[in-house]
């Protein structure tokens, strides 16, 4: 079948798979990994390795750029001008726990690898906006839930991909290298703050 045309099936399916969700009122992302497992592993009609060939790496790339970060776009400080330690609390401290209880609840009643029971727990610590914004419509909590929920689904979802990245490279190269890369973002951070520090003290001098 000529690639453009699987393409532009892909792309309608995409669409009417959206369209399906915004009618019945429930998350898209349901609909489309649903139809996506249907038309690839089970039928067999696209293949991205067949199809995209060397170009499927950027096409991901591309891909988990925008549903990361797309969102952002849509966010106004004025939100959340009273919650912000709300906000902050369920992105640090709600992402550990979260991934945490994940872990071990998988590692007791599955009898995983520990390990992969943590990978587990930072694949699913992820809320985001393609789940909590069709909930949100749904449910039409008041604006101060809503406000706050839709900022801890934005944020959170570059902070659950950075936390799988880090566990899963710790898991392929022994730790070492994963390890290293916090110790040395550590360092910047202090280092960061040991400036902004001095130029304070500077700006202070000059002002007395």
């Amino acid at each position: 079948m000529d690639t453009a045309l699987l393409l532009s099936g892909v792309v309608g399916i995409g669409i009417a798979a959206q369209w399906l969700a915004w009618y019945l009122k429930q998350p898209s992302i349901l609909f489309l990994l649903l139809i996506g497992i249907i038309v690839g592993p089970v039928l067999g009609v696209f293949d991205p390795d067949l199809v995209l060939g060397e170009l499927m790496f950027p096409f991901i790339s591309l891909g988990v750029a925008i549903i990361l970060f797309e969102g952002s776009l849509t966010l106004e400080f004025d939100e959340i001008k009273q919650h912000g330690t709300v906000v902050q609390m369920l992105v640090s401290v709600g992402v550990l726990i979260t991934i945490a209880i994940v872990a071990l609840s998988t590692y007791l009643l599955f009898d995983v690898d520990p390990l992969i029971a943590l990978l587990f727990g930072a694949l699913v610590c992820v809320t985001g906006p393609t789940v909590i914004m069709p909930l949100l419509r749904s449910v039409r909590p008041n604006k101060t839930i809503s406000n706050i929920l839709k900022w801890e689904g934005i944020i959170i979802d570059p902070i659950g991909a950075i936390a799988v990245v880090l566990v899963y490279e710790y898991i392929i190269s022994g730790g070492e290298a994963v390890v290293f890369y916090c110790l040395l973002r550590l360092s910047y951070w202090r280092l960061q703050w040991v400036w902004r520090a001095l130029g304070y003290l500077r700006s202070l001098c000059v002002v007395i």
